[in-house]
Formats: structure tokens, sequence, C-alpha cells
């Protein structure tokens, strides 16, 4: 799930930021836009199909045609990507304390937030101008 080839996450991308439904043609217009090189119609469908198989995309008929939608939101999708990571770990402890201490400040007070508003316990969010402690 989280090896897409670069054309799988273009058309991804694509989906995630149309408000509806898209036909593959309007899908190639998207992609053909920005690109040196036009893709063909075949290769946008054939990789739309690969990705409705990857359970990423949905299709609906419209006459002789489909259209496709993302399954689950673009954060819903890095969400899964980030389990899916740490789920191979045999123990996540270590994975998890490395990554506590790569993210940025800003992103840690978040997910702090986040996971005292999961536990019911008040979040401790320092106000402006807060310097975290130096390191020992």
């Amino acid at each position: 799930m989280n090896s897409l080839g670069s054309l799988e996450r273009a058309i991804m991308e694509v989906l995630w930021d149309s408000t509806h439904p898209l036909l593959v043609r309007e899908v190639q217009g998207a992609l053909n836009a920005n690109a040196g090189k036009p893709l063909a119609y075949t290769t946008v469908q054939t990789v739309a199909e690969r990705l409705v198989r990857k359970g990423l995309l949905s299709r609906t008929a419209e006459r002789k045609a489909f259209r496709y939608s993302a399954r689950r939101s673009r954060d819903e999708h890095v969400t899964a990507v980030m389990l899916a990571a740490l789920e191979e770990s045999h123990d996540r402890a270590p994975v998890l304390s490395c990554f506590a201490q790569s993210v940025d400040l800003d992103d840690a007070l978040r997910l702090l937030e986040e996971l005292a508003r999961r536990t019911g316990e008040q979040p401790h969010v320092p106000g402006p101008g807060w310097i975290p402690p130096p390191s020992s």
C-alpha cells in the first residue's frame, strides 16, 4: 500500500484534490496539464484500474466509462501508511521513540494534544513563546 509508483501517486493526488469523481479523460487532462510528455488515455486507465484492485480507488459506471474516486482521504491514506510501517517493527517502542524525537516541536505538541484527548486527560499545551527545556 505504501509503495505507489509515481503515476499512481499522481493519479491519487488528482483525485484527492477533486471535489467529485472523475472520468479517466478528466484525470488524464489534469495530469497532462503540467506534463512535458502527455500520457495516453489507456495508460491512465490501466493505472486507475490497478489502483481499484489495490483498494485505493472506487469506480462507478457512467454510460460506457467509469468515474473514479479515492476510497479514503489523503489524511486517512497517510495514516494507514504510517500504521503499516509501524506494524513492520517487532519492537515498536524504539520506533515510536525515534519518531517522537524526530518530528518538529509543533507536530509533537499536536500529537500530545490528540493523545491526551484520546485518553481523556487535559492536554498540557504550552502557550505562545514557550521554549522547550534543553536536552540533557
